[in-house]
């Protein structure tokens, strides 16, 4: 398959624009707004079955036809580039490399959604992005790309990069736009969802980076020539950014439903060392680890979770038998921990308690009891947390146990790691 969004982005040719333009940039949205109307884009966007690429996987066009039949003026558009789960690298390319196919994204979706205000709300561990971001910017501006008459059709839209501060659940859009309206990064409650009532209680659209990425080429190639690639329930190239014990680690852009054993052993060059695979985690820490038995389990929002997992971000933890999964999860929930917002109390005091009984059964000072102890909180956590966070730490270390059960009672019984005796 031909490269759509990481085009380019091997080397220093699309981040000024002079060389993105060179190379067919800013095609689509001169035709977006020279030629269609935003009733026609957003009704090629919802033919092509563009999904969300944040985790969701809601559909993008349909998303864009809720806040479009919203009376309410002003409307927002929200990129979220807060890339913070641990494993996610898939939007780094695109926001260092490729700068202007992401504001070319965001032009045409405010065209269709008659926005005239758009954020960046950026990672804050991406600096260079940042750098990157605003110089790219500025070149939309000098070219007439962006600002208050685009391409003398008086259509206005602005763009700002938002710095966040490093929290992980200002990935979540509502927490986002909390943090971007001043406050502390929190969810609200839902509903009203954001298309109805998002950033200063106005229409606002939050689409993923990859997700926005995906437009100019929609709009300039054609809805039926997006749907042809992938599957057809998710149609269209997906981001893999692939991490562990393989031997060409990396971000990979793949047609969407693509096997985890094509991903890990065609792409990715197999395990170092030629070892046995253990597990895979295949969208990022927060969804549930598989077992070397869903190898060939279609890559896409529709067949992951009949393996009992979710696409999430796409980002693919790929262990082998030298790995203890006890100290995976010991050092996930750690995360989990350390990112709960402390809203509500089964993610606040739950994270930690099931951090504390991993620690004890990691280091060989846990009793007989902690293992169902710990499977009891996590039960009592699961489905009652005010957003996914702990909800999702809750059910990968419920998954985990579950398939690697004879790893945790080992360390329990004999005080010591299963990996390390054998």
């Amino acid at each position: 398959m031909e490269n759509i969004i990481l085009k380019k982005t091997g080397s220093s040719g699309t981040i000024a624009i002079e060389s993105y333009i060179a190379q067919g940039g800013y095609k689509g949205m001169e035709r977006a707004v020279g030629d269609m109307t935003p009733r026609d884009i957003i009704d090629e966007i919802k033919s092509s079955g563009l999904r969300g690429r944040g985790g969701a996987g809601f559909p993008t066009g349909m998303k864009w036809q809720f806040a479009s039949l919203d009376p309410k003026f002003p409307r927002y558009l929200v990129c979220n580039a807060d890339e913070g789960e641990p494993g996610t690298f898939k939007d780094r390319p695109i926001l260092e490399h490729n700068p202007h196919l992401l504001i070319e994204g965001m032009i045409i979706s405010a065209y269709a959604l008659q926005s005239s205000i758009g954020y960046i709300y950026l990672r804050g561990e991406y600096p260079h992005a940042k750098r990157v971001l605003e110089t790219a910017i500025e070149e939309a501006l000098a070219r007439g790309y962006l600002g208050n008459d685009i391409l003398s059709k008086h259509f206005r839209f602005n763009l700002t990069v938002h710095f966040g501060a490093g929290a992980y659940i200002c990935g979540e859009e509502t927490a986002l736009i909390e943090s971007l309206e001043g406050r502390r990064g929190q969810p609200r409650l839902k509903p009203p969802f954001p298309v109805n009532s998002g950033l200063w209680g106005k229409p606002t659209i939050v689409n993923n980076v990859e997700t926005l990425a995906n437009i100019p080429w929609i709009v300039s190639n054609g809805a039926k020539a997006y749907a042809s690639i992938g599957v057809k329930e998710c149609p269209g190239p997906k981001l893999f950014s692939v991490s562990g014990k393989v031997n060409k680690p990396g971000v990979y852009e793949l047609p969407m439903g693509i096997t985890l054993r094509e991903i890990i052993y065609d792409h990715c060059g197999g395990i170092k060392g030629g070892r046995p695979l253990k597990g895979v985690i295949p969208g990022g820490i927060s969804t549930p680890i598989l077992s070397p038995e869903s190898l060939d389990c279609p890559m896409d929002f529709v067949h992951l979770p009949k393996h009992g997992s979710m696409l999430g971000s796409g980002a693919v933890m790929v262990f082998d038998d030298t790995v203890c999964i006890v100290k995976v999860y010991e050092r996930a929930m750690r995360f989990f921990e350390h990112e709960s917002c402390g809203k509500c109390t089964p993610c606040r005091e739950g994270t930690a308690w099931m951090r504390a009984i991993l620690s004890r059964i990691e280091q060989g000072k846990c009793s007989e009891n902690d293992l169902e102890t710990l499977q009891d909180v996590a039960e009592n956590i699961a489905g009652k947390t005010f957003c996914p966070l702990g909800d999702g730490a809750a059910n990968v270390l419920l998954a985990a146990m579950k398939i690697y059960r004879d790893e945790f009672e080992y360390h329990i019984k004999n005080k010591r790691c299963k990996v390390n005796a054998a």
